[in-house]
C-alpha cells in the first residue's frame, strides 16, 4: 500500500504544471451537484460535511450556528477570515467589513445554497485568499433545513433539474420564511436577527432564491432594498453604483448577463415596463433596508439547466465579493451615515420627517434590457392568463418600475408610547434589538392618539394570520401614563424598524399582523376601540430605564 501512495505522488509530480493542477483539483472537497453531473442537491448532512472537510483543510473557516429550526436542526454559520475572528469582539479595532450571504430560504430553491458551498471552497483553500485583506465573511448556505430535507421530485416541477428533486418552501411550522422580517415568528428569521444582524452587523446582506417567472435569457436577477422608509441614500446607492458595476463584473469577467428582478407587467405588451417585488419588509431583503445596512435579492432563472443556475450564481457571488472589496471605505461611510442622520432625526422630529403609509410605483431613471422571446397568451383551465414562450429570441427595452414614492404618508414622532402590558409587542421589539425603555413614574403628556373608524381583517388565513387594515384618524389630547408604560424612542439607528411596526397605518406592521387584536375590539358591541400606542411628537423629560431582552 505504501510503494503505491508513493508512486501515485511520483506520477503527480513529473506531471505537467497542468496535470499538478488536476491533481490538487482532486483533492478538494465535491459538493453533491459536482459529485452526481447535477442531478442532485445537497441534503442537511451533506452540507455539515462538506463544512467539516473545509474546516480540517484550513485555518480561515469556523463555524458557529444561526439558530436551531423548528425541527431540531442546528443552522451552521460560517464565518470565514484571515485570520478568522473568534467572535464579533476580535473585530472591534479591525477596519475588515462584514458581509453576509443567505441561501435556501425556500428550500426548493437551490442554486444558492449549493453555489455558496463552492465560495466557501474557494475562499478557504485558495493560496491567496480572495477578498480576505478586507472583508470577514459571514456564509448560512442552509438557512431552512427542514425544507431542505423534504425532497421530492413533484416539489418546482416547472424548473429545469435537478432531476432528483428539492425541498419545500416552507419550513417546519408551515410558513415561507422571507414572509417573516418583521413579525418574527420563526426561529430560524429570529436566529437571522439575533445572531447576525445584531451579534456581527454586517454591512451588506445577500439573500439567495430562484425565481417563478417571465422567460429571458439572463440566469442571475437581483433587487435591492426598495422600502422607501429606509435611508434613501443607501437606496440610491445600491440601484445607480452597486448593482450597475457588478453587472460589469459579470459581464466582463464571467461573461454572464444579469438584469433586475421583475416581470413584465403586461404579458400582452411587454415593452409595457418590468415591475419588480412589493415594498413590504416582511420579505427579509426590504426588511435589512430599514436596519440602515444593505441589502440584496438574488433571483435564479429555474428554466435554465441547474448547472448553469448554480455557476451563474457563483460568479454574482464573487463578483459583489469584488465589489465590496473594492468600495468598502465607501459602503461603510454610507452606513455610518445613515444611523447619524436617523438618530439626529428622532432627537428633533421636524414636519418633513414622515412615514410613508401609501406608495405609488414608478419606474426608476434608467430604462433595462431584457433578452427574451416573443410570447404567446393562453388561457388556463381557471380563466387564468399564462405566457407561453416561442423560440423566436426578441429584446425589450422598457421602463423599470422599482421606485416606491410617497402617495400619503404621517410625520414621524420623537417616541412611541405603550401604556398596556402587551408581552408579545415587547417582546417583538426586542427581538428586533430596538432599544425599549420603561417609564418609572406615572406622567402626563400631550399625545396624538389613534381613533379606529374601520377594521377589515383578511377572511382567508395568510401566514397563520388574518391580515388587518385599518382607517382612522389622529386626535390630539393629554394622557396620563402610569408606571411601566413602555416608552420607544425614535432616537435609535432601528427607527425605521420601529415605526414600521408600530405605526397603525403601516402596511406590514403589528396591526396588521394581529398583535393588537384583542386591545382594539371590544369584548362586547361592534365598535372598535383607541389603538393603544400613542405618538409623542416632541421631546419630554421621562424618568425611566431600558429594558433588557
Amino acid at each position: 500500500m505504501k510503494k503505491i501512495l508513493i508512486g501515485l505522488f511520483v506520477l503527480c509530480v513529473l506531471t505537467s504544471g497542468n496535470n499538478l493542477l488536476v491533481c490538487a483539483e482532486q483533492d478538494k472537497p465535491l459538493t453533491v451537484p459536482e459529485k452526481t453531473a447535477y442531478t442532485e442537491t445537497s441534503r442537511y448532512q451533506d452540507v455539515i460535511k462538506f463544512i467539516g472537510q473545509l474546516q480540517e483543510r484550513s485555518s480561515l473557516i469556523r463555524m458557529e450556528f444561526l439558530g436551531t429550526s423548528t425541527e431540531g436542526r442546528d443552522i451552521p454559520l460560517l464565518v470565514i477570515g484571515d485570520p478568522v475572528p473568534s467572535s464579533p469582539l476580535d473585530l472591534n479595532y479591525d477596519e475588515r467589513m462584514k458581509i453576509y450571504f443567505q441561501a435556501n430560504i425556500h428550500a426548493g430553491e437551490v442554486e444558492g445554497k449549493e453555489a455558496m458551498l463552492m465560495l466557501a471552497r474557494d475562499l478557504v483553500l485558495s493560496e491567496d485568499p480572495l477578498y480576505l485583506d478586507e472583508l470577514v465573511i459571514l456564509l448560512a448556505p442552509i438557512f431552512n433545513p427542514d425544507g431542505n430535507e423534504k425532497i421530492s421530485m413533484n416539489n418546482r416541477r416547472n424548473q429545469i433539474g435537478p432531476e432528483k428533486g428539492v425541498g419545500v418552501r416552507y419550513n417546519g411550522q408551515n410558513l415561507d420564511l422571507n414572509r417573516d422580517g418583521l413579525k418574527l415568528e420563526s426561529p430560524e428569521v429570529r436566529g437571522l436577527v439575533q445572531n447576525v444582524m445584531i451579534r456581527w452587523d454586517p454591512a451588506f446582506v445577500l439573500d439567495s432564491h430562484t425565481h417563478n417567472g417571465s422567460y429571458h435569457e439572463e440566469v442571475v436577477t437581483y433587487v435591492w432594498s426598495v422600502n422607501p422608509n429606509g435611508d434613501p441614500s443607501l437606496i440610491d446607492f445600491m440601484s445607480g453604483t452597486f448593482m450597475p458595476e457588478v453587472n460589469q463584473i459579470l459581464k466582463d469577467k464571467y461573461d454572464t448577463l444579469s438584469i433586475p428582478h421583475g416581470d413584465f407587467m403586461s404579458i400582452k405588451e411587454p415593452e409595457k415596463g418590468w415591475r419588480t417585488l412589493g415594498p413590504q419588509p416582511r420579505y427579509i431583503s426590504n426588511y435589512i433596508g430599514l436596519r440602515n445596512r444593505l441589502g440584496l435579492l438574488n433571483e435564479n432563472y429555474p428554466y435554465a439547466d441547474f448547472k448553469t443556475r448554480v455557476l451563474s450564481c457563483h460568479k454574482l457571488f464573487h463578483s459583489i465579493l469584488e465589489f465590496c472589496h473594492e468600495h468598502k471605505e465607501q459602503m461603510v461611510r454610507l452606513i455610518r451615515s445613515a444611523d447619524k442622520r436617523t438618530v439626529q432625526r428622532g432627537h428633533h422630529p421636524g414636519e418633513d420627517d414622515v412615514f410613508i403609509t401609501e406608495y405609488e410605483l414608478n419606474p426608476i431613471d434608467q430604462k433595462i434590457t431584457v433578452h427574451g422571446y416573443e410570447m404567446e397568451v393562453i388561457e388556463t383551465d381557471r380563466g387564468w392568463q399564462r405566457a407561453r414562450k416561442t423560440d423566436k429570441k426578441r429584446t425589450y427595452t422598457m421602463p423599470f418600475y422599482a421606485d416606491y414614492d410617497a402617495k400619503s404618508s404621517v410625520r414621524l414622532p420623537y417616541g412611541y408610547l405603550i401604556p398596556l402590558p402587551i408581552p408579545e409587542v415587547k417582546e417583538n421589539l426586542l427581538w428586533h434589538g430596538i432599544t425599549v425603555e420603561k417609564i418609572k413614574k406615572p406622567v402626563r403628556l400631550k399625545v396624538e392618539t389613534f381613533v379606529i373608524q374601520e377594521l377589515k381583517s383578511m377572511q382567508r388565513p395568510y401566514q397563520g394570520h388574518h391580515l388587518n387594515s385599518v382607517e382612522g384618524e389622529y386626535v390630539t389630547k393629554e394622557m396620563e401614563f402610569p408606571e411601566g408604560t413602555l416608552f420607544v424612542p425614535l432616537a435609535q439607528p432601528l427607527a425605521n424598524v420601529v415605526s414600521s411596526l408600530l405605526e397603525p397605518e403601516s402596511d406590514d406592521g403589528l396591526l396588521v399582523w394581529n398583535f393588537f387584536d384583542r386591545y382594539i375590539v371590544p369584548q362586547w358591541g361592534r365598535g372598535t376601540q383607541v389603538y393603544p400606542v400613542y405618538k409623542l411628537m416632541k421631546p419630554a423629560y421621562l424618568a425611566k430605564v431600558a429594558l433588557e431582552k
